[in-house]
């Protein structure tokens, strides 16, 4: 099992593609393992030449669990650094969905020398004012934890009617499967608490993301009602030369219906930042 060590943190990833490609890392959300990234998603990456690294954040998956230790979104952006140096990659594209988009863009503040790129998607920029939730996503954010694996896996389901893509991009059987195994191989509500007043201490970064000189890529789904389209916006304003990229339909997840769409929008946008930085292209 590959594992990469942050001082007395352990922390699981899995490689994707061709050790010889570019690396793109992928950040998980708060209380997402990173089997949420799909391995037929990551393969989608892997197939037009990207070498694709997944991990478990801290407190989730297959990584160490903190118990009631404090720690900041900077310390989660020390972890990614952790699996990047234990893959031997000295610069990645890295990109971040959800809490996942606020330690990649930490970690772009404190060592933007170690990205190729950033990508931040369904995020926001830590300003209190932008990417606010609706009171209905922010009921079953604040929810009490399921207590048996059936009730994780319907509240999932609930919760992705609220929060999730348009209808007709949801596959409700693929979605309980898909939750009856992020649930059989680690379940740690407790961690999910700890992400968030990791979420909480590190605060606006607005200032940080001003100075930035990381080609940047914001992508949002209109329907995101967890995190309002208005921390995607806002996070492409504040960082010099940011694209933008609003999809219709979408909400904060990540259907099969979409693969495709993201894939296509990404790799155009890393190669042409190939071609402006003079970095290898696939």
């Amino acid at each position: 099992m590959p594992t990469a060590h942050h001082g007395d943190v352990e922390l699981f990833f899995e490689v994707f593609g061709n050790a010889t490609d570019p690396t793109l890392l992928l950040i998980n959300g708060l209380g997402s393992q990173c089997i949420n990234y799909d391995e037929g998603w990551c393969e989608k990456f892997a197939a037009q030449g990207y070498r694709v690294i997944r991990f478990d954040n801290r407190d989730t998956g297959l990584s160490s669990k903190l118990d009631e230790r404090a720690y900041s979104l900077r310390d989660m952006a020390g972890d990614a650094v952790a699996v990047l140096d234990a893959a031997n990659v000295e610069r990645a594209h890295v990109m971040g969905v959800s809490m996942g988009g606020m330690i990649a863009q930490r970690l772009a503040i404190d060592a933007g020398h170690r990205l190729l790129s950033l990508t931040s998607v369904m995020s926001r920029s830590g300003e209190s004012e932008y990417g606010q939730s609706s009171p209905e996503a922010l009921a079953v954010l604040m929810a009490t934890p399921a207590q048996t694996r059936d009730e994780y896996v319907d509240n999932q389901i609930a919760a992705r009617r609220i929060y999730g893509s348009k209808p007709e991009w949801i596959d409700e059987s693929y979605l309980r499967a898909r939750a009856g195994r992020a649930f059989d191989r680690c379940y740690c509500p407790a961690g999910v608490g700890r992400q968030m007043r990791a979420i909480m201490r590190d605060g606006d970064r607005a200032d940080g993301l001003r100075a930035l000189t990381v080609p940047t890529l914001v992508m949002h789904g209109d329907r995101d009602t967890l995190i309002d389209p208005s921390g995607g916006r806002r996070t492409a304003e504040l960082i010099p030369g940011a694209c933008y990229v609003e999809i219709e339909g979408m909400g904060h997840d990540y259907p099969v219906a979409i693969w495709d769409r993201w894939v296509e929008t990404w790799t155009d946008f890393v190669r042409s930042v190939a071609d402006r930085f003079g970095q290898r292209r696939s």
